[in-house]
């Protein structure tokens, strides 16, 4: 069976883990989290860098850094996962949904301006599949409006938006380290921001609400409870684990973007056919190689699609269903346009196995088995 994702190990991986341990320092912040810490300042160039226990741990330091108020509206794309929505739900704050973009599939930024009201007090865009949203559109729009914007990018970790990396071109950013991710560290994620009085405060809001960073920065002589939190510290195990994968990152990334070049031209004539769509990348963003999709025509031939790989032993799954057509998206926000790009990528595409580890003979095989299905449809 060719798995749809396999976590990524490391001859460093156990070396580290056990050297966290003799390090007799296993709980947050210790000698692997400040190695990451250091790493993340340097690669994205960012004023703070802060590992947390997961993705959305990370958007919801961001939405108790927002100051929400129940009822306070936050714009996002419904073609995303539950914790983009969740986060703010938590601090009582309506997630309003526009459509996406039909090449991209990312925020439609043309729909932003007319989603606002003034309720209104964030942007949240998610950077599909790794792929930028028109972040300068985006950050006109919020800057005119006076609104935060805080970048979901679970998906966009190295990857780049006219040279400036994901996570760093709003207020906030957010990155998940998943297993499922390019860089993975099992469970995990990161929080960055280039605006000093929110990097000030996210440290207490990840430490329970407490000034305990700067105690042991020996900025005060005893720590306490100053402001809203909770614990979104990751063990050292996990740091470790992921600094393991972070010495090997470029390595990483180059073979995953081979294997994404190699899926695109295997399946261009297809495109020409009018059979399916490939990824699209603007020329102002980069390609992280995260993920590969393909657009089908329509549910049924993506049904009979996936249901094809599956008898040969391919697991290629599809991806959302929206969250303005899920029981808590309808009980908890709003969709303030059509979403008919929104449900008809929902209903279309496939995501086909894209991992360090799969192996040439394995590639060879999806896009043959991916190709007999159209020559027998």
């Amino acid at each position: 069976m060719i798995k749809f994702n396999l976590p990524l190990y490391t001859e460093k991986s156990q070396e580290y883990l056990a050297d966290a341990l003799e390090q007799r320092h296993v709980s947050g912040d210790g000698k692997y989290t400040k190695l990451c810490h250091d790493y993340f300042k340097q690669k994205l160039n960012c004023h703070q860098a802060l590992l947390t226990n997961s993705g959305t741990a990370a958007l919801e330091m961001s939405a108790i850094l927002a100051d929400l108020h129940v009822g306070d509206e936050v714009i996002m794309p419904s073609y995303t996962f539950c914790s983009t929505a969740n986060a703010f739900v938590l601090q009582g704050a309506v997630p309003v949904f526009v459509d996406i973009r039909a090449d991209t599939l990312n925020l439609d930024e043309k729909l932003i301006e007319a989603a606002i009201t003034p309720k209104t007090k964030a942007i949240v865009p998610v950077h599909y599949a790794g792929v930028a949203c028109e972040m300068d559109t985006i950050n006109a729009i919020a800057q005119k409006h006076n609104l935060l914007v805080i970048e979901d990018t679970a998906q966009g970790y190295d990857s780049y938006y006219k040279g400036k990396p994901l996570g760093t071109l709003g207020d906030m950013g957010c990155y998940s380290f998943h297993e499922t991710k390019n860089i993975m560290s099992g469970e995990g994620g990161l929080f960055v921001t280039n605006n000093t009085s929110l990097a000030e405060r996210a440290e207490i809001v990840r430490e329970k609400g407490t000034n305990r960073s700067k105690f042991f920065r020996g900025q005060v002589d005893k720590y306490t409870w100053v402001d809203k939190g909770s614990s979104y510290l990751p063990s050292d195990l996990v740091a470790a684990y992921l600094y393991s994968v972070l010495e090997i990152a470029d390595k990483v990334q180059q073979k995953r973007l081979k294997i994404w070049q190699k899926y695109y031209a295997a399946f261009a004539d297809l495109e020409k056919q009018g059979e399916i769509r490939r990824p699209i990348i603007p020329q102002e963003c980069s390609n992280n190689a995260h993920m590969f999709y393909l657009l089908c025509q329509d549910l049924a031939t993506r049904t009979a699609f996936i249901a094809y790989l599956k008898e040969h032993e391919i697991a290629a799954p599809f991806h959302y269903i929206p969250l303005h057509s899920a029981p808590a998206g309808e009980q908890f926000c709003r969709t303030a346009t059509d979403m008919k790009v929104t449900d008809k990528v929902s209903e279309t595409l496939v995501r086909l196995p894209l991992y360090y580890d799969l192996t040439e003979k394995e590639q060879d095989k999806v896009i043959d088995v991916c190709m007999d299905f159209w020559r027998n449809k």
